[in-house]
């Protein structure tokens, strides 16, 4: 069965069950392709800076293939890489503009927890003795309201970003600026069901974490009392759990790529009516 997709209109929402049985499908296509893509990625974040641009543009060619094979026009390996290659400087334009909105994002929730505080301990002041259980109570219920819509703030704000690195790895018209734009564009009012995506997607991701974090103890286990004997074995143990780091990521990464490509994808289908079908993927 084929997923219609090519509304030009979004009149409908985007379809939970689609977009995580499209992303599997996809996943599981091309496992081990994908897996070396993304391992290839994870060895490039040892390199400083370029390394780093190079991490973000081989996880956005992830996306760029996926996106290729939804829309019945499969991208070889080579093909791709050459493209995203060819924006690699924008890919670290881009990386280094998304840090700074985090920071910006991050210096937003500081300075309204500090204002929050000021004015918290102005009110008990003003009271003097007179504050009471009461007060404490009233500003702790406040303290919890005000977390709970910063946490909302951030999370709305960063899924309106969500999508920054997949326009820059397939489309021709954006570059390492504009493709924020573009993400922000994109998103509008599709927020909350891209968040309840993304919860599924990391529930079916967790297993493999626990699994790494199972074997990361078992392996610290094994090498305190050697390391306590001789310290030449933290080499050893360094390369060990960065193995274990660099391959439990390179098989999530795949997954939250094509993800983000059937999101992509079903987004631009119903802003734009791109009026294409997702290809048969049999499990």
């Amino acid at each position: 069965m084929s997923y219609n997709l090519g509304s030009p209109s979004p009149i409908e929402p985007l379809s939970l069950g689609n977009v995580i049985t499209a992303g599997i499908r996809i996943y599981r296509s091309h496992l081990k392709d994908y897996f070396l893509l993304a391992l290839k990625a994870y060895v490039w974040l040892l390199v400083p800076i370029y390394g780093w641009a190079k991490f973000y543009a081989l996880s956005a060619l992830i996306s760029r293939l996926t996106f290729a094979e939804l829309v019945n026009q499969p991208e070889s390996i080579s093909s791709g890489q050459r493209f995203v290659n060819s924006r690699i400087w924008q890919f670290l334009i881009n990386m280094l503009l998304m840090l700074l909105v985090g920071m910006g994002i991050l210096i937003g929730v500081v300075v309204v927890f500090a204002i929050f505080g000021v004015l918290s301990a102005v009110l008990v002041g003003g009271l003097n003795q007179q504050a009471n259980i009461g007060v404490y109570l009233i500003l702790g219920l406040l303290a919890f309201v005000v977390g709970i819509l910063a946490l909302v703030a951030v999370l709305w704000i960063s899924t309106r970003f969500y999508l920054v690195e997949v326009p820059l790895a397939i489309e021709d018209n954006v570059d390492g600026t504009s493709t924020i734009a573009r993400s922000w564009e994109l998103t509008k009012g599709y927020v909350w069901r891209i968040i309840l995506i993304s919860f599924v997607a990391f529930l079916i991701t967790l297993p493999i974490q626990i699994v790494v974090q199972i074997v990361s103890t078992i392996v610290q286990l094994i090498f305190t009392p050697l390391l306590e004997q001789n310290s030449g074995f933290g080499l050893l143990f360094t390369v060990i759990i960065l193995a274990l780091s660099f391959a439990s990521g390179a098989v999530v990464l795949p997954f939250w790529q094509a993800i983000k490509a059937v999101i992509y994808y079903d987004l631009r289908s119903r802003r734009e009516g791109l009026g294409l079908k997702l290809r048969d993927y049999e499990i």
